[in-house]
């Protein structure tokens, strides 16, 4: 098949990248960044260069493809810019994409998506996973699209290191014994290449997680691997981290994002639609990937 992917060689892109050439596809990823052309081609994909603010570009790009991967993205360091408007850009790529599926005819969509995505209330940042799954499922009948819901990604966890080195604990508003589910990019290539060998038909929904493990026994694991066994966990009030956010320089509005996304944890709204679709655990399990932890942390 052809099969065109957004979201550059990443976490998730690479992987997916590797294993549809393998499997004897012919991929186009699409890249914001010239220099990475000699990459993808080095894969054995082609590349195309341009952003997913371009609508006619993507439009172009998609032609001809049997299945086009769209996910949103906009860089964690922009988090510190004041003037981002992070909806409203999210919303906007969402509209490319859903202009350059219907101008260039592609009938099969896999879109990334995310866990949090089942509503736009009380979710926080994630309420743009909403927004953009629902701009999609605006486009014609006779587009299948399969929205791939990943949960939290393990190098999330990579944001705990600087509490870990200065305070000596993992420092987030929200903890305890009660299980949450994790995932591995890994796992989320997979299950979408999976996905894009299957029938397509309609509008599904698929969760992806690896592991589900409690904030005390996810301390305990990244605790041993760095060799802090007595590693703890602590929860504090969401107004102290949301002020300590503000503090360091981020986007207020990106913050309260993030502390109300954290605080959706609790209580279970963010996990009650996984909860009611829970998939099977992948095979990329915490204990492995904290080596990857422990080998950044000791950096």
């Amino acid at each position: 098949m052809k099969i065109t992917l957004t979201g550059s060689l990443g976490h998730i892109g690479k992987p997916l990248a590797i294993e549809l050439v393998q499997k004897g596809h012919h991929v186009t990823v699409i890249s914001s960044k010239a220099e990475r052309q000699k990459d993808i081609e080095a894969i054995g994909a082609t590349a195309a260069i341009g952003t997913m603010e371009q609508a006619d570009f993507l439009s172009a790009t998609f032609k001809g493809a049997d299945v086009v991967y769209v996910m949103e993205t906009h860089g964690a360091g922009s988090f510190f810019d004041p003037n981002l408007d992070l909806m409203a850009v999210i919303g906007r790529i969402g509209n490319n994409y859903k202009q350059a599926i219907q101008q260039s005819g592609v009938k099969r969509v896999v879109h990334l998506s995310s866990i949090g995505a089942h509503t736009d209330k009380g979710n926080g940042i994630l309420a743009f996973h909403n927004n953009v799954e629902n701009t999609l499922k605006q486009l014609p009948d006779d587009v299948s699209i399969k929205f791939m819901r990943p949960v939290g990604f393990y190098y999330n966890m990579l944001g705990f290191i600087p509490t870990i080195k200065t305070q000596g604990a993992i420092i987030a508003n929200y903890g305890g014994d009660d299980k949450e589910p994790w995932v591995s990019p890994l796992d989320i290539a997979a299950v979408i290449s999976e996905e894009m060998e299957k029938p397509f038909e309609g509008r599904i929904i698929r969760y992806i997680a690896s592991d589900e493990l409690s904030p005390n026994e996810v301390a305990g694991i990244l605790g041993e691997a760095i060799g802090k066994p007595d590693l703890k966990w602590l929860a504090i009030p969401d107004e102290q981290l949301l002020s300590g956010m503000i503090a360091a320089g981020m986007n207020p509005n990106i913050a309260k994002g993030l502390v109300e996304m954290n605080a959706s944890r609790r209580g279970g709204v963010l996990y009650e639609d996984y909860y009611r679709n829970r998939p099977t655990l992948g095979k990329a399990k915490l204990k492995e990937w904290a080596k990857e932890f422990a080998a950044v942390y000791n950096q």
